[in-house]
């Protein structure tokens, strides 16, 4: 059966990209929770900067469920907006400890619900803790997959996200998410792409619509 445009993509970026790759610091999956919802709106270094000072003084949920935000705020400042960041990472840690004392959530819809997190969250958290199917759809994922598969696919996250899941093997979906995303930090760029020597230029609507002008 002929490869679908698609799937051609997923594969030239699969070959062209590192076997792992990691933006923010691997941790179990509260640490990890914690450092997504911290990455909204910031650099992943920035996180990665200050986790190790937090799980230090707040190693699991129990321990940052009771945390004197003053302290917290301190700790996650470089990362922005951290008034609201230190109030959502203690109440979703409240949350855990209250509805998942001895577990940790692993669908969507119960990661989705913590205060801070949403679907992009909870995607991180089961693809890279978990090894589950999952499309994280962030800004770099959006526009690579936007460019390369034209207007249809310019969607907001959540219909983008769902209408990949529908189209792709589940086990495709976490490692594309992650190749995608890399390609649109080295490549891909928001402005000044580097079309012209990108080995995707043949299959891009971007470049074909661009390349004309």
């Amino acid at each position: 059966m002929e490869e679908s445009k698609l799937d051609l993509i997923i594969s030239v970026l699969d070959r062209i990209s590192p076997r792992e790759i990691t933006f923010l610091e691997p941790h179990d999956p509260f640490q990890f929770l914690i450092s997504v919802i911290l990455s909204a709106q910031t650099t992943d270094a920035s996180v990665n900067k200050v986790t190790p000072a937090l799980f230090a003084r707040y190693p699991d949920q129990r321990a940052l469920a009771k945390a004197d935000i003053e302290e917290v705020k301190a700790i996650i400042r470089p990362t922005g907006f951290y008034n609201t960041k230190a109030r959502n990472i203690i109440a979703a840690s409240q949350m855990l400890c209250e509805r998942y004392p001895d577990s940790f959530p692993m669908t969507i819809e119960a990661i989705s619900s913590l205060p801070g997190a949403g679907r992009k969250t909870a995607n991180c958290v089961l693809g890279s803790v978990f090894g589950q199917s999952a499309i994280i759809v962030d800004t770099h994922f959006g526009r690579v997959v936007g460019r390369l598969m034209g207007p249809s696919y310019t969607l907001d996250p959540t219909a983008l996200e769902l209408k990949l899941k529908a189209e792709m093997n589940p086990k495709d979906t976490y490692r594309f998410s992650m190749t995608a995303n890399l390609f649109g930090r080295t490549t891909c760029h928001a402005r000044n792409p580097q079309c012209q020597s990108c080995p995707l230029s043949s299959l891009c609507c971007y470049f074909q619509e661009h390349s004309k002008a």
